[in-house]
């Protein structure tokens, strides 16, 4: 079941088990804010792209009877997922397609989505970025196979008018991401900026919008805190990663 450099973690508040591996993936904090963070349909149809070893869709499992297709693009990872997956018995409700994500339409209905997630690469695939030397985390990080547009593009392609659209970025890119989200015809609906300690700068953005929605009612959640001054999670961190 297990590679060589890989371990089982749990997510406690989801009693759901993920293989990781330092050396290839390891789920970081913001899949699980984005997986709390986005609204999650009963049942219907979900697709995580860009979905690495799988944690933000193992984590919304445990919150719908929908189903939830998975895209990565990096076979290792995929195969991650597809292991977790069956180690959580989930194969009746979770598949992991390994494709490029702008080829997710071969796999997945043209509007058919009740919901889209995607934790992408948050950093633009220039040069003149100094790109990780592991070729899995520099996939994972960097736009190399795939840019913020490709995201909302598909994203609009796959979601069904007022299905809704959840993303886990970085505050920098706010603005493209407006501008990118009306471009495909994704209403902004709410955003949750996320910070560090407080007194520093936001350094997570958890955005939702609705394909085809109105532009009237967005909201802008409470700030959330990572850590306290002493370096322990706050309370509302911890009950999200451990329940409560």
């Amino acid at each position: 079941m297990l590679h060589e450099d890989e371990r089982i973690d749990q997510l406690y508040a989801n009693d759901i088990k993920i293989i990781q591996s330092p050396h290839v993936f390891s789920f970081s904090l913001d899949a699980v804010l984005l997986a709390h963070f986005a609204r999650v349909p009963k049942k219907g149809q979900i697709v995580d792209l860009c979905a690495g070893n799988g944690a933000v869709g193992l984590f919304l499992s445990k919150r719908t009877n929908a189903l939830i297709d998975g895209i990565e693009i990096q076979p290792r990872l995929a195969d991650m997922a597809r292991r977790s997956i069956q180690l959580n018995e989930l194969t009746h409700q979770m598949t992991i397609h390994t494709l490029d994500l702008k080829e997710s339409l071969s796999v997945v209905r043209h509007n058919s989505c009740d919901l889209v997630v995607c934790n992408p690469p948050y950093f633009k695939g220039l040069p003149t970025n100094k790109k990780n030397p592991n070729e899995h985390l520099a996939i994972a990080r960097h736009e190399i196979h795939t840019t913020l547009e490709d995201v909302i593009q598909i994203s609009s392609k796959l979601l069904k008018t007022n299905g809704r659209f959840a993303m886990v970025h970085r505050p920098d890119r706010f603005l493209e991401i407006i501008q990118l989200l009306e471009k495909h015809r994704i209403a902004p609906k709410k955003i949750q900026f996320v910070y560090p300690k407080m007194g520093k700068e936001a350094n997570i953005l958890l955005i939702e919008g609705i394909k085809e929605g109105k532009l009237d009612g967005f909201k802008v959640a409470a700030p959330l805190i990572t850590y306290m001054p002493d370096g322990n999670y706050t309370n509302e961190i911890r009950e999200i990663l451990y329940g409560q």
